[in-house]
Parts: structure tokens; sequence; C-alpha cells
């Protein structure tokens, strides 16, 4: 049976960020899926709980949580890591919408944004049938960490480059730019290039109320950087973190 397929971005766990496109979609919905990552890692399920809470006023909107396959790191080609994980979280939601009867209007409320840096919609295309897919943007960390340091992203009529941490870290700067982005990093990739005439804005749990900001020279705030995101990780038991570089 064909079912239609929302993907809403929620900005980044505040409710407040929320479009009222958003809100609508989310009181749209049949079933709403709710990723769990198991034991000792509910901060995040429990996000998209309370917003659930907040916003949903359709008392006919069923919420539904699943526990995420992990990631086999053994497999060597990062690529084919990806790609096998995806297949199984696919079966999953597959698997959580028969479970739920099938139901017509189907979403899942993504992170940020759903283009950015998320893989929702290559997960969603391997679903079979193939739903109906509307995508509904919502705010990204992107714009909440420039936000937090009253900042901006780019120089005048200059380009910037967004990456992840595992690509600074393997191939260094990007040429032909001087501001470059970084997202997805496992753990201070900035530590891997040259500190010298970088300036760093960083953040954690941006637009949360667990919210760090910390910015300065790179060469005088990394390990500040480093020792401040292992101890938030510690607290909280994960971590996700995002920040901006700038040469010159």
């Amino acid at each position: 049976m064909s079912f239609h397929l929302t993907l809403i971005g929620i900005g980044t766990g505040n409710p407040e960020h929320l479009t009222l496109q958003a809100i609508r979609a989310m009181n749209a919905q049949d079933l709403i899926l709710v990723p769990h990552k198991g034991a000792g890692k509910d901060d995040l399920a429990a996000l998209r709980r309370s917003i659930c809470a907040e916003v949903i006023t359709n008392t006919t909107t069923r919420i539904a949580e699943f526990i995420l396959p992990t990631r086999n790191e053994a497999t060597l080609d990062y690529r084919q890591r990806v790609d096998d994980w995806h297949n199984e979280i696919a079966e999953v939601w597959q698997r959580e919408i028969t479970a739920n009867g099938a139901p017509q209007n189907v979403a899942l409320l993504v992170w940020g944004d759903p283009s950015l840096y998320d893989s929702t919609l290559r997960i969603a295309a391997r679903l079979t049938p193939a739903p109906d897919i509307t995508v509904i943007p919502g705010i990204t960390s992107l714009q909440t960490l420039t936000a937090a340091h009253a900042t901006v992203l780019n120089e005048i009529g200059a380009p910037f480059i967004v990456t992840t941490g595992r690509r600074l870290r393997d191939e260094g700067w990007p040429e032909g730019v001087d501001t470059v982005a970084i997202m997805l990093d496992a753990g201070s990739a900035f530590t891997a290039i040259p500190p010298e005439g970088i300036h760093i804005w960083w953040g954690a749990y941006v637009g949360m109320k667990e919210q760090i900001i910390i910015e300065g020279p790179l060469s005088q705030v990394a390990d500040e950087i480093t020792k401040t995101r292992a101890k938030a990780r510690a607290n909280h038991g994960w971590i996700m973190d995002i920040y901006l570089m700038r040469k010159g």
C-alpha cells in the first residue's frame, strides 16, 4: 500500500525553531516515527517527544518509537558501511509502518533540515513501494551557530565550503576558500590542521538550553574546545557540535 511520507525539519531541538508549516504538518500525520538509540541515549528521543507534546493537538496522531540500528564499523569501506546502515534503517521504518496499520500519512522529525548533511531522503528512497515525499525545511545548526556568535557565514563576495570533520582530518583545509564550516565531526578535527592565522567559532547543542559556544584564534582556544567537548559528552552521553573557521 502506498503512503505519503513527510520529512519535517525541526531545527536543533528548540520547539521555538519550528515553523508554522512544520507544526501544521505534524498535526496532519497519522503516525510519527521517533528513533531511539537505546539505553543511556534517550535524550534525543526525549527531545522529539517533548516537541510533539508541545505542538500536536490532533488526538489521532500516533507516536511510534523504534530502535535505530547501529552502523557496522567493521566494514573497511566507509561508503559501504553507510550504505548497509541505510538499508537496515529503511527495513526498520518499513516494519514499523506495517506494524502500525500501514497508515496513509507518516512523518519523521529531522534535526535541522532534511536537505543539509542528512540522509533521511536517501533512506526514504529505499522504501517499497516508494512513498510520495514532502519535505518541510527547518532551521539548521549552521544558521543557529552563526546566530549564537552574532557573526556571518561568508565574507563579501567570497565562497565558503561546508564539509565534514573526517574530510578535514584526512584532506586538510579545502583549496580555494578562506571560510570552512565543519559538521559531523567525531572529535576535534581542527587539531589536524596548522592553527596559525585561523579564527574559530565553535558551538555544541546550539539552540538548546545546554548550548555552549567558544570563539577565538584557533591557536588559543583549541585545547579549551577539546576539553569542553569531552566534558559535555561525558555529562550528556552524546554531543552535537559544529564550527566555522576562517583564515586571516
